[in-house]
């Protein structure tokens, strides 16, 4: 997990996220989203919002989302196979049950 979110940041701007180290939930807004003199969560961004971390530790509901996508990919497995071809042993048939 660690390559997946160090690739968002990193790339950010290809995943359309303007503040890749701001924390959904803090004090503060941009560019993190804190304040070490402030606790709780009195700035909280909207559910629209793409924002990768919660916390500065958990994803967010778009994080999550994004990193699902490239686990699923296969591109971080090794060897690298596409979970969808796992699927009823990879073959386009439906089983009926």
């Amino acid at each position: 997990m660690f390559a997946i979110k160090y690739g968002f940041v990193a790339n950010h701007t290809k995943y359309g996220i303007e503040w890749p180290l701001m924390v959904g939930c803090g004090n503060g807004g941009p560019p993190y989203n804190f304040n070490p003199g402030k606790f709780g969560c009195r700035d909280l961004c909207g559910p629209e919002a793409k924002v990768l971390s919660w916390d500065g530790v958990h994803f967010t509901d778009f994080g999550s989302g994004l990193a699902a996508k490239h686990v699923m990919s296969g591109e971080y497995s090794k060897p690298r196979v596409k979970l969808a071809s796992l699927i009823n042993g990879g073959s386009k048939k439906s089983s009926s049950l």
